[in-house]
């Protein structure tokens, strides 16, 4: 019986490929992508201002534990914040910046989550830059050293992503509560010159309730749900919460990529939005 020898497959230098096609397009759109939200964020994270504006709070500042806008004469203290104003015991050098006390939460969910593992992977490490094209390293570690370790954290930062969900609904439900210091303080801009304190409906809830709805498509279309839901059984009979959550987070789970991108692009508008109505650039106009 005649044997064929077989051929390895050689190694290749950083970027080498057989392929054709246009495989460095992917990579790039998410490094371009990916890098200019991280900038925006960071860049809008160590503001400390702009991040409220009348009943809208910025989601990047959300939940608002200390409220430094007063410090920085924006922000209406009272309206949003849990525990008052910038507190005293923070040491000087920390940024006065609320949303540094709570971005590591969402940060961690989104860099942790599996569908970004594989985009950043590819994006900024070129671990590998895309199939069958060369990276820059010989050896392969896993996820089993630090500081890829941590990715481990992930269905942990899920429990806390969801409780997020729930807080940013309730900004969403705050964002239809006009009160009178407000409307005296800001009727022009925040209603379009017409209006009054009360229930309303303005630009900015619309905004804020949708990014609510995608970034809940977002949370609870991961992959830590679905294995929550009942995605470890082999039986859908036993299913912990029933087979209609299973199938309804199933159905998220297929489109999570769509889910993930689409909610961190409105994310950072819902932040730009708010900042440019409390800055006077925009106005936000009342509809209801």
């Amino acid at each position: 019986m005649s044997q064929s020898p077989l051929s390895l497959p050689q190694a290749r230098g950083l970027g080498q490929t057989q392929r054709k096609d246009k495989w460095w397009l992917q990579p790039l759109v998410v490094f371009l992508g990916l890098g200019a939200f991280v900038v925006y964020s960071t860049w809008a994270a160590f503001q400390g201002a702009h991040y409220e504006f009348g009943p809208y709070l910025s989601p990047m500042y959300s939940p608002l534990l200390f409220d430094a806008g007063t410090a920085f004469g924006t922000g209406s203290l009272g309206h949003h914040t849990w525990f008052g104003a910038w507190p005293a015991w923070i040491p000087a050098w920390v940024p006065a910046s609320p949303a540094l006390l709570i971005l590591s939460i969402p940060a961690g969910f989104r860099t942790t989550c599996y569908y970004y593992r594989g985009a950043y992977y590819k994006a900024f490490w070129a671990d590998p830059l895309n199939c069958a094209v060369g990276e820059p390293r010989n050896g392969y570690r896993g996820e089993n050293f630090f500081p890829l370790l941590i990715q481990n954290i992930h269905r942990y930062m899920f429990y806390l992503a969801a409780l997020y969900i729930v807080i940013l609904a309730y900004d969403a439900v705050i964002a239809t509560q006009f009160q009178a210091d407000w409307a005296a303080n800001g009727g022009k801009m925040l209603f379009g010159g017409e209006g009054g304190a009360g229930f309303g409906i303005g630009v900015g809830t619309l905004i804020l309730t949708l990014n609510v709805i995608l970034l809940g498509g977002y949370t609870f279309g991961c992959h830590c749900a679905r294995h929550f839901t009942g995605g470890n059984s082999d039986h859908q009979s036993k299913l912990p919460l029933g087979k209609k959550p299973y199938e309804c987070i199933s159905c998220l789970n297929r489109n999570h990529m769509k889910w993930a991108w689409v909610s961190l692009i409105w994310v950072g508008f819902t932040d730009f939005y708010i900042r440019m109505v409390s800055m006077g650039i925009w106005i936000d106009w009342r509809l209801f």
